[in-house]
């Protein structure tokens, strides 16, 4: 007769020791979380107890490596159906439906994105030229960091190191700009 596969999902003495360290450092953030959503500390106990058996019924290498945002996912999940199911959902208020989808700028908005865009151009041209055509490919072209590297011929590190100055200048000079 040959012995039987271990169960996966029987918990032995060394996961244990990983389930009750997780079960201790998760429990509070789940709790606090689940609350948040459900506004209602005794639900979001619930929610999270009913996550933590989801949890320990899994085979260790369905969670392993990410054991924290597996919790965090299934809690949330848990917590929006219990909303659904209770029919708890948020509902728009009269009128907040054409405030959030309403299709027009604001009145004046069009002059000022144009004239935030001409302020943008006109310190663009003011940064050193290797920064200029770094920018300029990323945000006028839209090419990769690795598309930039190999057309500039400079190494990926040096491109994200050019656009992270260059934006950070650009930041501080538009905001010197301001009123």
């Amino acid at each position: 007769m040959s012995p039987t596969p271990p169960n996966p999902r029987v918990i032995d003495h060394a996961n244990t020791s990983f389930l009750e360290r997780i079960v201790a450092e998760q429990r509070a953030p789940l709790v606090r979380y689940a609350t948040r959503l459900l506004n209602d500390r005794e639900r979001a106990q619930d929610v999270v107890q009913d996550t933590f058996v989801r949890f320990m019924s899994q085979p260790a290498e369905t969670v392993a490596g990410h054991a924290t945002e597996w919790l965090f996912t299934v809690c949330r999940n848990r917590a929006l159906d219990v909303l659904r199911k209770e029919g708890r959902m948020k509902r728009f208020e009269e009128g907040q439906v054409e405030r959030v989808t309403a299709h027009e700028p604001r009145p004046g908005r069009a002059l000022e994105d144009a004239e935030t865009q001409e302020t943008i151009l006109r310190l663009i041209d003011r940064l050193p030229p290797n920064q200029q055509e770094v920018i300029r490919l990323k945000f006028q072209n839209g090419f990769s960091y690795q598309e930039i590297a190999r057309i500039t011929e400079l190494s990926i590190g040096n491109v994200g190191f050019l656009i992270h100055t260059a934006v950070a200048r650009l930041r501080t000079e538009f905001a010197a700009q301001r009123p």
